[in-house]
């Protein structure tokens, strides 16, 4: 808890002890990856572990650069995620990080971090939230290592229904808009994610090939009345789910190179508000098609209001990152590369 303290003052010195401490945990050898955690302020807890072979500076620039969104790395978790920086107190995040001097002194980025994830595997229920987050990068054992730690502002927004649109390898996701569940006899639920804090470590390795361990110690409260629902397993299992398609990414020969998915993303960003809502506008539309032809929703619910709403700019491009990153490893998108990047 001290370096989930660390996180939530900025005036508090960092402990490197407790740090070491993780880091010793992660590379240390063990029974297993997957760990039920104490209890504490009330709040569910588990550990996972797993590796990715990847080099550490690559796997920084993807997963942390302020030049390419967190949906790149988290299609499966993240609906949209936007960093913001605490005014006088923080910096953005680096469009390129800089090697780190053995003898150097620890990088510190802090922030907050506006999260909308995808719906549950299992209720349906999608959320979203602001976290106060910091970043630690520093050398251990000639190793560089990145701590990241992450603690829920306040209680989420009020969770609503969403589905899971054919396989969630797929990455495509219906976003009702509407308060529940899409669980049998929890259509009428007002679901919280009432506290989460996490700290996340990655190491480089000195294998061959070049591999980042990743240990991820985290704790939930979430439910409605009150009442706590998760278990450890829960959790673990949303870790998997993450992992599972962070490797299948950065592992893949077809990932482009980071200065390419930050040119795409720039892109994106620079046209204009006309374009982005027309771009959007299409992948909506064919989210809605699939959701119908899927089954999970009724073809008058297409007609609803808020069926085709338009959320805030940052949103519509992490959208369409998502099926850019789709084209790019060869997976099937929701809409052609023609729309989404203007070519053929």
């Amino acid at each position: 808890m001290k370096l989930v303290a660390f996180n939530n003052d900025s005036r508090s010195a960092l402990d490197v002890q407790s740090v070491k401490t993780l880091v010793d945990y992660v590379l240390g050898s063990k029974s297993g990856k997957e760990v039920t955690l104490p209890q504490i302020q009330n709040t569910t807890g588990a550990y996972y572990e797993y590796d990715t072979k990847i080099g550490f500076p690559d796997f920084l620039q993807y997963s942390f650069s302020g030049q390419i969104p967190l949906v790149i790395t988290s299609p499966a978790s993240l609906r949209y995620s936007q960093w913001s920086s605490l005014q006088g107190k923080s910096r953005k995040l680096p469009g390129r990080w800089k090697p780190l001097a053995h003898d150097g002194k620890p990088v510190i980025i802090r922030g907050t971090q506006r999260d909308g994830i995808t719906p549950d595997q299992t209720t349906g229920v999608y959320y979203e939230y602001d976290l106060k987050r910091t970043l630690i990068l520093l050398h251990f054992n000639e190793q560089q290592v990145l701590v990241s730690i992450s603690k829920q502002m306040n209680i989420s927004d009020v969770g609503k229904k969403g589905f899971i649109l054919g396989n969630d390898d797929d990455w495509n996701y219906y976003y009702s808009g509407e308060t529940g569940s899409a669980q049998a006899g929890l259509g009428w639920v007002k679901s919280y994610i009432y506290d989460y804090f996490s700290v996340a470590v990655y190491t480089e390795s000195s294998s061959s090939p070049a591999t980042v361990r990743a240990g991820i110690f985290q704790w939930i409260r979430a439910g409605w009345s009150g009442i706590n629902f998760v278990q450890a397993e829960h959790i673990i299992k949303g870790m998997k789910r993450h992992s599972k398609n962070l490797k299948s990414i950065l592992e893949s020969p077809n990932l482009p190179p980071p200065e390419q998915i930050a040119a795409t993303y720039q892109w994106l960003s620079s046209l204009p508000p006309n374009e982005l809502v027309a771009k959007y506008t299409a992948l909506q539309q064919a989210r809605l098609v699939l959701a119908v032809t899927s089954g999970k929703i009724k073809s008058p619910e297409t007609k609803k209001p808020n069926a085709l709403a338009h959320p805030p700019k940052e949103q519509i491009i992490d959208a369409l990152m998502l099926e850019y990153l789709k084209i790019a490893l060869g997976k099937p998108s929701l809409i052609n590369k023609q729309i989404v990047l203007g070519m053929n």
